[in-house]
């Protein structure tokens, strides 16, 4: 294993395999049973699981497809996507994942985040922070289920889920989702630099040479989504992850 984390970051809208560019126009990749499948042979460390849909549809986390997953998965795994309370996280946990994704109900509620750190252990928390430039350049939180930004400042937003017992801070840009354009060097560091708890970076990534400029930039671990479920520029659908050495190459240069 390596010494940073680096591990795909995948999407579902229900039970279906999706990617999105800048949280828009979601396409339909496959089945993630046989997505975690090809991951497993591939060695990969751990993975993160969003449903994308299910707090704008009102639903429950897919607890049937977080059993299948864990059927499969040999690696441990995140699952974020509807969660809204402490049974929530109960029956995710329960059911095979190591973590819970927080995002909505982290801006709605933010005592639900201590809550949830106090029952469930800091270690099994990640709030989810999505950002968003606003119309003067301004980073600024984005709630995804309502569609629009939320006026938070996201330095301050990461700061006080942290002292509320966030384990980790999952930081996705969502001006760069799917563009493969490179990470947002400048947030990264912006969040990174007051917490003390890890913060992944996620959003942008072309290449994996972007991955090690996240670490520099401050994250303390990597997601991926396109770079890792894509080939070529017509985006061609091949699930795929880099070998240790080659990223141990972009991580230690």
């Amino acid at each position: 294993m390596l010494g940073t984390r680096v591990f795909p970051c995948l999407l579902l809208r229900n039970s279906s395999l999706v990617k999105t560019i800048k949280f828009e126009n979601p396409r339909y990749i496959g089945d993630p049973i046989n997505t975690v499948i090809i991951y497993n042979e591939k060695e990969v460390d751990e993975l993160v699981f969003l449903d994308i849909t299910a707090t704008t549809e009102n639903r429950k986390p897919n607890f049937q497809t977080i059993s299948e997953i864990a059927s499969e998965c040999f690696m441990p795994f995140a699952y974020g996507g509807g969660i809204k309370t402490l049974d929530d996280i109960k029956q995710t946990i329960n059911l095979g994942a190591e973590k819970a994704v927080i995002n909505t109900q982290a801006i709605k509620r933010p005592q639900f985040i201590k809550d949830a750190a106090s029952f469930f252990g800091s270690q099994s928390v990640i709030v989810a922070i999505d950002i968003k430039k606003n119309h003067l350049g301004e980073y600024r939180v984005y709630s995804h289920s309502e569609k629009k930004l939320t006026g938070l400042d996201p330095v301050e937003f990461a700061v006080q889920m942290e002292n509320l017992g966030a384990g980790e801070i999952f930081l996705n840009s969502v001006d760069r989702d799917g563009t493969m354009e490179g990470y947002d060097l400048e947030l990264i560091k912006k969040v990174s630099e007051p917490l003390n708890i890890p913060i992944v970076a996620c959003g942008g990534a072309g290449n994996i040479k972007d991955i090690g400029a996240a670490i520099k930039a401050g994250a303390s671990a990597v997601a991926a989504g396109s770079i890792f479920i894509y080939q070529g520029k017509n985006r061609s659908v091949l699930i795929n992850f880099p070998t240790k050495e080659e990223l141990k190459e972009v991580l230690e240069t």
